[in-house]
């Protein structure tokens, strides 16, 4: 029979943290728990910290610089930012994607100088330059890169400095963008789910369909789906649910201008045979009392939240209940730990988290430590597909041994410290957007530049 301690090592043998981790590679490193026990301060500060970049002293790191490239991958344009330091290491983040990099340039005088390991307070000292959408990129960009750098600093993983793991593994979900022609569907469908494969799909711009149908909208006060346009729905999903069976996660986006309440009841309503994963952004966001409404209508699980700043918008959606799954894109949302503050307040009103993602390898992996840290993260998007995915990752150089993605999941860096990857020079050369070839070359006219014209208050 086994003993209480041998269960407990056995229900956490997944994790390299857990006790019999912990034991053997104490004694590997030449230290046991004993030793440690006998050890002097000083020797004992030696072992534990040993992980450190000796080449960094945290507390006297300062922000030298905040330089930019802006990459082109699928098909978008995405700034691509550096903050260097005067110990010589520097932090990855990303302006999300078609962004305008001056979102981030502009945040620089904001940041010269200061100790990068100090997140949070530089965090709330630039929160209020960004805003709802896009504008909220700039301020995420330099709070990813701060993470980044802070890990590096002191030797570890994003998601450690952000308080632990719950799993090593992110759930994937992979985006068809909008296809229409099952002629061309379903060999895509197969391959991703049988050859790669991803275990959850999702249905995009399925207004599409309703433009493609005469009839699919009636005009009254405003357009809205008609009985032929919710038909045509009806059927595309149909044929989807056969092609992939009753059990694979299937999510639906994008319905159309015409996304009014009692549409999307009708059409909610009409998609329940289909068990849908959730249907995404079928009411604008700032739309809380009828995106409850619809939520209590319906059995389909409402989610939304991609072009949502800051966790207070989020917060209104939970109090209301108005939504079953949040939806944030921390490119635009604010960067790592205020992604995981809107899932940690969303799990406390039993509200699941889903997050959204299009962009480099450098914001993938900010999710990746975010979907680590965060309990109720089921799910991180994914639209690369076949020589997409090796053009993302020659963009950037892993620092730990981990896979990216593979079989429809993505690994957790367990001991490459911050972000887990450092800039691949000649990968990312070959992405340069042709609008701005330049390579991370000084920013000096941002220096000193002061903008109070955007400024704003949750």
């Amino acid at each position: 029979m086994a003993t209480p301690l041998k269960e407990l090592e056995d229900k956490e043998s997944d994790l390299p943290c857990d006790r019999r981790s912990f034991l053997k590679k104490s004694t590997l490193g030449g230290i046991s728990l004993g030793a440690m026990m006998l050890s002097s301060v000083e020797d004992t500060l030696a072992h534990v910290t040993s992980n450190v970049n000796r080449y960094s002293s945290p507390s006297d790191l300062k922000i030298t610089d905040l330089r930019y490239v802006i990459v082109h991958h699928l098909d978008r344009i995405t700034p691509i930012i550096k903050i260097d330091t005067n110990q010589g290491i520097y932090g990855l983040g990303e302006v999300r994607e078609d962004g305008d990099k001056r979102n981030a340039l502009r945040l620089k005088s904001h940041i010269l100088g200061k100790n990068p390991c100090n997140v949070e307070g530089i965090f709330k000292s630039i929160k209020r330059f960004g805003g709802q959408g896009k504008l909220g990129s700039g301020v995420s960009a330099i709070e990813m890169a701060l993470w980044d750098l802070t890990g590096k600093a002191y030797g570890v993983p994003c998601w450690q400095l952000l308080g632990g793991r719950y799993r090593n593994k992110i759930r994937l979900y992979t985006d068809f963008m909008g296809e229409t022609d099952f002629n061309k569907l379903v060999p895509r469908i197969k391959h991703r789910t049988g050859n790669e494969g991803f275990t959850w799909i999702k249905m995009t711009r399925c207004f599409r369909l309703v433009d493609a149908t005469p009839g699919g909208y009636i005009k009254t006060t405003t357009e809205t789906l008609s009985d032929k346009g919710i038909q045509a729905l009806v059927e595309y999903f149909t044929k989807v649910r056969e092609l992939v069976g009753p059990d694979l996660p299937v999510s639906a986006d994008h319905f159309g201008a015409s996304r009014d309440l009692n549409s999307m009841i009708r059409l909610g309503k009409a998609l329940e045979p289909f068990r849908l994963a959730w249907m995404e952004d079928p009411l604008s966001w700032q739309m809380t009392e009828q995106l409850k409404s619809l939520s209590e209508a319906i059995d389909t699980p409402v989610l939304t939240g991609e072009n949502m700043y800051l966790k207070e918008p989020f917060m209104k959606l939970c109090d209301a209940k108005a939504v079953d799954i949040v939806h944030p894109d921390q490119a635009s949302a604010g960067g790592l730990l205020e992604t995981k503050k809107i899932g940690d307040y969303a799990q406390e009103h039993g509200i699941g988290m889903a997050q959204h993602f299009t962009g480099t390898a450098i914001s993938f992996m900010a999710n990746v430590h975010i979907a680590a840290a965060t309990e109720n993260a089921a799910v991180l998007e994914f639209h690369q597909e076949g020589e997409e995915i090796a053009e993302m990752e020659s963009m950037v150089n892993k620092t730990g041994d981990f896979s990216m993605v593979k079989d429809g999941y993505a690994d957790v860096p367990l001991d490459a410290p911050g972000l887990g990857i450092e800039i691949n020079e000649e990968g990312l050369k070959k992405h340069l957007h042709p609008m701005d070839k330049s390579y991370f070359a000084p920013t000096l006219e941002w220096n000193d530049w002061v903008d109070t014209r955007f400024i704003y208050n949750p």
